[in-house]
């Protein structure tokens, strides 16, 4: 569930080594803009140790540090507070200009000591884009600002992105499933991206960008250098951790249904052969029932599930979405706190309930 247009929606390592995320499928790609020009890294004072987990990564929290209402209002010392009464390690959070790193820095930086780790979600989105070159290019710079301002041992490259390029009311899972041009587009946003970030911080593990439902289709091109035309031979792109995100209505992942049929989700991520994290992982506004039956489903139906079939998958983390509550004029009450940013919905319990079961 997007906070914006292009924040996040509703956002362990290991996997691919050190990689800029621009292979190619054969010798001569069908269709491979030229690479970017490498702009030189963004001068800035220099920057903090990298941001990286001293401990557990398995549970976490989305927030919006960058955005108004309850985030502008609740001090990143309170949200670290509430953090900390949940017990969640991780805090994904959303960046999509070089003065967006900065905030988003100075947060990560005040909540490390206290064992809360922030990573950042890289924004951009398909329609200010014309080519998947022009693409690329600005991507790749956007990165190398954000990077520059601080390091950390994860960076998600976009998010959800392949909504944005569906064609119809189609359940994602095939490639004709998808428009061509913006799917190109799309690639040079996530390439420009990881290229950029390995340039300034080699050692930096890359999530691709958490899509959801059976949207599945859109990562199986970019890691077979396909695309939706039918063709092949185009750049590859190569990650070290998939990253989805799951809701109330979507059933489970091992067989979740549509339009065309039923599907075995998760394994197809597995098939990635990288870790996952469900990194949205919520309860959606038009549930249908109380707060309290809400609470109830999200621990049993979808944190107990997913922690039952998260060693069979290698499911390394699930973090809630989110922390506040969207005002009246956003995406709606995802928070498990209301959006004055002290008040707990019966989510919060929940969440920090399970978490004191099931410690890991």
């Amino acid at each position: 569930m997007t906070a914006a247009t292009v924040a996040l929606s509703a956002c362990g390592g290991g996997g691919g080594g050190n990689n800029d995320g621009n292979q190619t499928a054969s010798a001569t790609p069908a269709s491979s803009p030229t690479p970017a020009s490498s702009p030189a890294a963004t001068t800035s004072s220099a920057p903090a140790a990298v941001i990286a987990p001293a401990g557990s990564i398995f549970y976490g929290m989305n927030g919006h540090v960058n955005a108004a209402d309850a985030y502008a209002t609740s001090s990143p010392q309170q949200q670290l507070a509430q953090l900390k009464d949940l017990n969640v390690s991780m805090y994904r959070n959303d960046v999509s200009s070089q003065a967006d790193a900065v905030k988003l820095a100075s947060v990560a930086q005040m909540m490390l000591p206290s064992g809360v780790t922030v990573y950042p979600v890289l924004l951009q989105v398909v329609k200010d884009f014309t080519d998947e070159d022009t693409a690329y290019q600005k991507s790749y710079t956007l990165a190398q600002q954000i990077v520059g301002v601080q390091k950390y041992a994860y960076y998600e490259v976009t998010n959800e992105l392949a909504p944005q390029c569906l064609v119809g009311w189609v359940d994602g899972v095939q490639s004709t499933d998808y428009d061509n041009q913006c799917f190109q587009i799309a690639r040079g946003i996530i390439r420009g991206m990881i290229a950029g970030i390995k340039s300034v911080d080699p050692a930096g593990k890359i999530i691709i960008g958490g899509n959801t439902w059976m949207h599945y289709g859109f990562d199986q091109m970019l890691a077979s250098g396909t695309q939706p035309d039918g063709t092949g031979g185009h750049p590859v792109v190569t990650w070290d951790i998939t990253a989805w995100h799951w809701y109330s209505e979507q059933g489970d992942m091992r067989h979740a249904c549509g339009g065309s049929g039923c599907h075995d989700v998760i394994g197809t991520l597995k098939s990635f052969g990288k870790p996952i994290w469900i990194n949205e992982v919520g309860i959606r506004p038009d549930f249908p029932g109380t707060q309290d039956q809400a609470a109830a489903f999200l621990s049993s139906d979808m944190l107990g599930t997913l922690l039952s079939i998260a060693p069979q998958y290698d499911i390394e983390s699930l973090q809630m979405y989110e922390l506040y509550d969207d005002p009246p004029t956003g995406q709606g009450p995802y928070g498990v706190m209301l959006n004055d940013g002290t008040t707990q919905k019966p989510e919060y319990a929940a969440f920090k309930n399970f978490i004191a079961a099931h410690p890991l």
